[in-house]
């Protein structure tokens, strides 16, 4: 039985999407009989100063072997993993330290111009493009990723997208009264974008928010500063039958974060037979949604606005044809030939 080691970042109490990818594909790999474990280290993205330093203590970790038996396949997934050494690592890349990257200059970069910064900004473009080098082979989540590390790192990779977690478990049961949001509430996700457009909106739209994060607070003092605080529901925490119940009954999937790296908002929407209302720059939501299979605005509230308002204001049938086009989009990923891409080096 081949031996693979998926290897993890997790910052301590925070699960997202990239949390839900790792056990999705140890899941995966486990049941086309190969023995999977992930090795996870703790990982935070701040102070600056502690990154490097961080990110070292994978070059000290022996994924060689476990037991006497040896590893026969290393899958690091998100910077600082990709510096684990082994013979045959084969990378696929949830993304990098996007501070560093992309984000870096922006207001959601805590990265300044100072050269202690500088110097630590350099130094991790180098561990990545040293580290990702070393890989038998390098994949990514989205062509978004994969062009930030062409961009960046002059690294070639190839895009492996990802089937959602609750792959062949999504349906639809009617075009409701309201908008979803699911996920976590952080400044990147831009939900604050949302309340915002949602007081240019039609005054029959209605928003419901499913989802935690640290912004909870500030996102229900400015539904009420925009006076728009009885038409969003804020849902918390949900379990994944409710979730699949919110994607069933919704009208339309709304989602607008900065530049994302993948987006599973974007799949599960069309895989439930709904349409996505989102921005014109958020990176792999539009390697899917297009015209024909969304509503795309410009990142400002008066514009997002709009579009909620064409979304609701759409006759189902027509909803009905648009999400029609997405679903066909996303219905070939399936976890069959992600598996036997990222493991055909040990088969």
């Amino acid at each position: 039985m081949k031996r693979v080691l998926i290897c993890a970042a997790q910052a301590p109490f925070i699960n997202g999407g990239a949390e839900m990818l790792v056990l999705s594909l140890q899941r995966e790999l486990t049941r086309r009989g190969y023995l999977a474990d992930v090795a996870q280290v703790p990982f935070k993205w701040y102070p600056p100063e502690e990154i490097v330093r961080q990110a070292l203590a994978w070059r000290l970790i022996d994924v060689t072997e476990s037991n006497g038996a040896k590893i026969d396949l290393v899958i690091p997934t998100k910077f600082p993993t990709f510096l684990a050494e082994h013979s045959c690592k084969v990378a696929w890349i949830f993304h990098q330290h996007r501070e560093v990257y992309d984000l870096f200059g922006t207001e959601y970069c805590s990265f300044t111009n100072s050269k202690e910064h500088e110097e630590i900004r350099a130094t991790i473009h180098a561990l990545d493009s040293k580290a990702l080098s070393e890989c038998r082979d390098r994949f990514t989540i989205s062509r978004t990723v994969s062009d930030r590390l062409r961009n960046f790192n002059r690294l070639d990779s190839t895009p492996l997208y990802p089937p959602p977690p609750l792959a062949g478990r999504y349906r639809f049961d009617a075009l409701g009264d309201f908008l979803l949001f699911a996920g976590r509430l952080d400044r990147l996700k831009r939900v604050d974008l949302l309340i915002e457009a949602l007081a240019f909106a039609d005054p029959g739209v209605r928003l419901k928010i499913a989802g935690r994060g640290p912004l909870e607070a500030s996102l229900r003092e400015l539904a009420v500063a925009r006076g728009v605080e009885d038409r969003v529901d804020f849902l918390g925490f949900v379990s994944d039958e409710d979730l699949l119940t919110l994607l069933a009954t919704a009208r339309a999937a709304v989602y607008a974060p900065v530049n994302e790296d993948y987006g599973y908002v974007t799949l599960e929407a069309f895989l439930s037979g709904k349409t996505l209302v989102t921005t014109d720059d958020t990176g792999g939501v539009l390697e899917f949604a297009t015209a024909e299979s969304g509503f795309i605005a410009g990142p400002a509230p008066r514009e997002l606005g709009a579009a909620m308002t064409r979304a609701w204001n759409t006759p189902p049938a027509r909803l009905r044809e648009m999400a029609e086009v997405g679903r066909k989009k996303v219905a070939p990923i399936q976890w069959d030939s992600v598996i036997d891409t990222l493991t055909e080096s040990i088969r």
